[in-house]
């Protein structure tokens, strides 16, 4: 079997999908993305394609390493998340020629389903009590939401005290039933994330999440050292090589690789192996579209150390169009009691809709984050 051609797709709210096709007639597919670089990754993908087309798409090892230690310079978002799509495109071939789930390629399941949680409140956190009592109707048992809006190196206690208030609202509202991932987003810097870890100590949040930016990781200690707070970060983060560092330096409870920015199954399924080997648990990030939740899944059975998985179904960038919309069977990804089942088809376990694919892609999207400024005029943190 030989790799013949491929197709790129835009689509919105803000995803990228890739369309593998083998000389076989099976066909893979992947979610080569970063969040508002599409046409970026795009470009690095054509790029890497190149290496493959008229190759095996079995050689899934042999390919990943081309396209890493090939190019010479190497890592980074727009490399990693351009490798980490065509990644999933491959394994979903090699399932569905074997006719099993990708996790049966690694070695079987661990368990049948996963906890996942949903995401309240925005960008700019609001009514996130009456959300999070919405989601716990719903079934889920964990929720999580951004702490704060701009944060300044340092800043008015007021703005922490607004964060208690929402953390303490959705513990009333859920009657402390509802475990509350709270998100610094890298919006705090050091001083302030310190002052916040402590003050939200009280409510016991599941966790805190990138409390600081990657490139401050070794500040992790300090903030480590104020709280019990389980600490999580990684979804900035590219490949085993950085999360070597972060793992050795102890301070980190949860890592959070994203399986459609750190090397996609292939590098995640070893970054996450790493950590349950440092008693480190997982919650691969992926607030992405279905073909990324997909490749989460079939890692997440494989791994013991995942606790919890991210999805995005009616997250707040998702409205006209969601995961659900590109997929024909609808029903796997059944979400019950604050669980999703691990897909048991062949390959990823979905089937792409790929008339709707076309279509959207037609549209197309140039989604972009917002660009936040303090009240002084600098560029702040979203």
């Amino acid at each position: 079997m030989k790799i013949k051609g491929y197709s790129l797709y835009q689509v919105p709210p803000r995803w990228l999908f890739l369309k593998i096709e083998t000389d076989e007639g099976i066909t893979g597919w992947g979610e080569p993305v970063i969040e508002g670089r599409a046409a970026t990754v795009k470009a690095a993908v054509h790029e890497l394609m190149e290496y493959l087309i008229g190759k095996d798409p079995m050689h899934i090892e042999d390919h990943w390493n081309l396209m890493y230690r090939a190019g010479f310079y190497r890592g980074g978002p727009i490399l990693m998340s351009a490798i980490a799509g065509i990644d999933q495109a491959l394994w979903d071939i090699k399932g569905k020629f074997f006719n099993a789930p990708v996790y049966q390629l690694m070695g079987g399941k661990a368990r049948d389903s996963i906890k996942i949680y949903s995401w309240i409140g925005g960008d700019r956190p609001a009514d996130v009590a009456d959300a999070a009592k919405t989601a716990a109707n719903a079934g889920f048992t964990a929720v999580k939401m951004n702490a704060t809006e701009e944060l300044q190196y340092i800043d008015s206690f007021a703005k922490v005290e607004e964060v208690l208030k929402r953390v303490s609202a959705i513990s009333e509202a859920t009657n402390r039933t509802v475990g509350i991932g709270i998100d610094f987003h890298g919006r705090v810097h050091k001083p302030m994330a310190k002052v916040l870890a402590k003050a939200l100590e009280p409510f016991h949040p599941m966790f805190i999440e990138e409390p600081v930016l990657p490139e401050n990781n070794e500040a992790l200690k300090e903030i480590a050292q104020c709280t019990s707070i389980p600490i999580a970060t990684g979804e900035r983060m590219f490949s085993r090589w950085q999360f070597k560092d972060l793992l050795k330096d102890g301070y980190v409870d949860i890592i959070q690789p994203d399986l459609s920015h750190a090397g996609g199954i292939t590098e995640c399924k070893k970054i996450i192996s790493m950590a349950e080997a440092f008693d480190v648990a997982a919650a691969p990030h992926c607030p992405l579209g279905p073909i990324a939740l997909a490749a989460c899944l079939q890692v997440d059975a494989t791994c013991h150390n995942v606790f919890i998985q991210e999805q995005s179904l009616g997250i707040h960038y998702n409205q006209g169009s969601d995961l659900l919309d590109y997929l024909t069977d609808k029903s796997v990804f059944s979400y019950e009691n604050g669980f999703v089942k691990i897909p048991s088809g062949p390959g990823l376990g979905i089937t792409i809709n790929e008339a709707h694919v076309i279509k959207m892609d037609s549209e197309g999207h140039n989604w972009r984050n917002p660009v936040w400024r303090h009240k002084d005029g600098s560029i702040a943190e979203w």
